[in-house]
């Protein structure tokens, strides 16, 4: 019983809370009944309180409804009152304004009725007098209104028509009007301002033309270059009329469109000269660029003024110091060829713009007039190319220079100017061009010579084989034949050469394009050309390689051989000249090419080259030579210096395999013949004053080697024994005093059949004294063995007797 009391308790004290939330609810603003609704949650009884809340709802919804069925009837009552006393308002202002608007628009017309009678009898007066005046005035003013549109507009020589009707025809109708005198006034100001500002537009015009002269040039050029274009493209086609664009052509191109708001006075003024029946697809030129109406305007203006001729004076004499202007070359224009272009511009924009001006006007300027200065330009023209040309050492600068010339001249030949002078002072920049040409090859030909290797070139394949073939034209069926591995005779330098020559063929042949020279003239530049090439340059080249200190026999001996196929290629670049000039060898008066000389006197030099670098090679092994002239022994071999030439020899011939046989066969003879002369200048030398039978007989083993060499056949094709003839006499007078076969040469003397011919008695006599001396030393010292003093007094007698017979030999020779 005590719980279900107290749980009845608790349950009143939650209704309670819950119904003081209730009111709470009820009675807060609905932004603070946050705490308020915290304060249920966080009780436990919270479902109680929301049935407790949904019963509350459910009242108050019922109240709300028992109240509007109650006051619901009354509202419908009023609204509908209300309804009914809007319709009768509106009704009510209707009837008002309909009323307002009828009483303003009856008083309303009669105000207007009444002032338009008051102003009706007003204008009645004016208008009478106005019309009378206007009559007179307005067609002055309409005139002169005209006249200032158009000097706005600057169309000044209508503006100068309406002028002269104004002053002539309107303006005395109306003279005592105060404006039409202030009219008058200003006529004389007028012409004076319509004649200043067409002053000033011609002064801007030539200010244009000046400055555009550049441009203008380079488009009549660029016209000229694509007109050649197109006849190089139909060269072969039959053609109608000139080679050249058509004068009236060029004309047209720079024909300016005068505007056609001109009067058809000026148009008719027989001044233009307009071309009606141009080609619609014709491009537009320079026209673009430089508006020539002023030039018109002007020349009417003046016309119609009276003053011309003054206006001519001016025009010319203003042009005149143009002229001056355009033909002073800059000072650095040789540097590059766009200042060259600029200078070549300029002039060709001067004199377009005057030949136009000549065929568009009438007697604003001549043909004297132009061809004053044409030979004007042209003197100076020629004088600055001159000057300027000089300083090129480029042979493409120049090549570029004599293409831009010959434009130059074709651009202004289209125009009807003579360029005859240009193109003979192309034939003079031609020699320059040669010049600088032959400087550059000579760099090239050093560079090639210096970089060879001279070594014959050696290929491993087929391909290789064909590249060198396809650079030089050779052929050796041998060669051929060899397999792979194998090397040609020559070395690189021989096809690179041959290629140079080739090229610079080419650079002689582009000068000669577009000068109108005949297939004559250009095969007769390109091979005097060539010769130079040849004859003065490669020759130069091939010398100094040479000469130089350094060079070896192996250089010189593939010099020879790369000389000798050279000189056989020169025919197929005269083949290589004919067929790019048309013009045969045969032809009256065509140069030869004087390659095969060019090359034999390099293979010559080469030759004595090789000649004396052998003899100073065995004068080097020469002084290596230490005789002992006092030696009483003889060995049994030869001496080791004299060993050594000989290998060096039999090394260096071995080389000479490839040369042409009578070149390795004079080297050796030289060779042989020096090894002889020094051989025997060594013996007989003064300062050797004494010498033994022994050394003599070393010396003769020496002389055994050479001649032994010699017998070797180190170089083929010489006849037997030839080459021992070098050492004949050394070997007669080494024979005579080894054998002391004196009686025999003493009884033999001066017969063809002599067995010791090539001896000759001063040399013998020589000989013979310096063993003489040593003998009679050598007594002097032995004293110990009296017959051997007796055998040497006997020899010495006999040496005596000799030596007094061979005096007698050469004085009676003498005698």
């Amino acid at each position: 019983m005590e719980r279900s009391k107290m749980a009845e308790a608790e349950s009143l004290e939650t209704a309670a809370e819950h119904e003081r939330i209730l009111r709470e609810i009820e009675s807060t603003d609905t932004a603070c009944i946050g705490p308020t609704l915290r304060s249920v949650y966080d009780g436990e009884e919270h479902g109680r309180f929301m049935e407790k809340l949904e019963t509350r709802i459910r009242n108050h919804d019922r109240e709300i409804e028992k109240m509007c069925n109650f006051h619901y009837q009354g509202f419908v009552d009023s609204i509908t009152e209300l309804l009914k006393v809007r319709g009768e308002a509106q009704k009510l202002k209707n009837q008002v304004t309909d009323t307002n608007r009828k009483l303003q628009h009856e008083g309303k017309e009669l105000v207007i009725a009444m002032e338009e009678l008051k102003q009706c009898r007003l204008q009645q007066r004016n208008i009478s007098a106005t019309v009378d005046k206007l009559m007179l005035c307005l067609p002055v003013l309409e005139m002169y209104s005209k006249l200032r549109d158009q000097m706005k507009t600057k169309r000044h020589y209508p503006a100068l028509k309406t002028l002269e009707h104004l002053e002539h025809t309107y303006l005395p109708q109306v003279s005592h009007y105060r404006f039409c005198k202030v009219m008058v006034d200003n006529i004389p100001k007028l012409r004076e301002e319509i004649k200043d500002v067409s002053m000033s537009d011609l002064k801007d015009f030539l200010e244009s033309i000046r400055k555009h002269s550049d441009k203008i040039g380079e488009t009549a050029m660029k016209q000229a270059q694509q007109q050649r274009n197109l006849d190089n493209i139909v060269l072969q086609q039959p053609r109608i009329g000139s080679k050249r664009k058509s004068k009236k052509d060029a004309y047209t191109i720079f024909d300016t469109e005068i505007e056609s708001t001109s009067p058809k006075s000026e148009q008719d003024s027989g001044i233009l000269d307009v071309e009606d029946e141009e080609d619609d697809d014709e491009v537009p030129g320079a026209q673009d660029l430089v508006d020539f109406s002023p030039v018109y305007r002007c020349l009417h203006i003046y016309s119609v003024l009276g003053a011309r001729e003054t206006f001519e004076n001016y025009y010319r004499k203003q042009r005149r110091k143009q002229a001056r202007l355009v033909l002073q070359p800059p000072s650095n224009m040789h540097e590059t060829l766009d200042g060259y272009r600029k200078y070549f511009n300029q002039i060709v924009g001067f004199f377009v713009v005057e030949d136009h001006i000549l065929h568009t006007t009438q007697g604003l300027v001549n043909r004297a007039y132009i061809d004053e200065l044409w030979e004007m330009a042209l003197s100076k023209t020629i004088a600055a190319l001159r000057t300027h040309s000089s300083y090129c050492s480029d042979p493409n600068l120049v090549l570029d220079l004599k293409n831009l010339i010959v434009l130059f001249a074709d651009t202004l030949q289209v125009y009807g100017f003579p360029v005859n002078q240009l193109f003979d002072m192309l034939l003079e920049i031609r020699d320059q061009y040669s010049e600088t040409l032959l400087k550059k090859w000579a760099g090239i030909f050093r560079n090639i010579l210096d970089s060879d290797n001279y070594s014959p070139i050696p290929v491993t394949s087929e391909e290789m084989y064909k590249k060198v073939t396809g650079q030089f034209p050779f052929q050796d069926t041998e060669l051929e034949k060899q397999p792979f591995p194998k090397k040609f005779p020559f070395s690189e330098f021989v096809p690179k050469v041959y290629n140079q020559i080739k090229e610079f063929i080419y650079a002689c042949l582009k000068f000669s394009e577009d000068l109108h020279l005949s297939s004559t003239e250009i095969d007769d530049m390109i091979r005097k050309s060539t010769n130079l090439l040849l004859t003065r340059t490669l020759s130069n080249s091939l010398q100094n390689v040479i000469k130089r200190k350094n060079i070896g026999l192996t250089e010189l001996v593939q010099i020879i051989i790369n000389t000798t196929h050279l000189e056989k290629s020169c025919k197929y670049l005269e083949e290589f000249i004919t067929k790019i000039t048309n013009v045969l060898p045969e032809t009256v008066h065509t140069t030869k090419l004087y390659g095969t000389t060019t090359f034999k006197d390099a293979r010559h030099a080469a030759e004595e080259e090789i000649y004396t670098n052998l003899n100073q090679k065995i004068d080097q092994f020469l002084q290596l030579a230490d005789y002992d002239w006092m030696t009483g022994d003889s060995g049994n071999k030869a001496s080791d210096y004299l060993v050594d030439l000989i290998a060096f020899l039999r090394s260096t011939f071995a080389v000479f395999t490839h040369l042409p046989g009578k070149v390795a066969q004079t080297a050796c003879m030289s060779a042989c013949k020096h090894l002889a002369t020094s051989l025997m200048q060594l013996l007989l030398e003064a300062e050797v004053r004494q010498l033994t039978l022994g050394a003599l007989q070393q010396f003769n083993l020496d002389v055994r080697e050479c001649e032994q060499f010699a017998r070797s056949g180190p170089v083929p094709g010489f006849q037997e024994d030839t080459l021992q003839l070098a050492f004949i006499d050394l070997r007669q007078l080494l024979d005579l005093f080894i054998q002391w076969d004196w009686s025999t040469y003493l009884a033999d003397y001066g017969q063809p059949n002599c067995k010791y011919l090539r001896v000759n008695p001063v040399t013998a006599l020589t000989l013979l004294e310096k063993i003489s001396r040593e003998m009679k030393d050598t007594s002097r010292k032995n004293n110990v063995f009296a017959q051997f003093r007796k055998n040497e007094r006997d020899k010495q007698k006999l040496i005596d007797t000799v030596a007094r017979q061979l005096r007698g030999l050469i004085s009676s020779h003498h005698s």
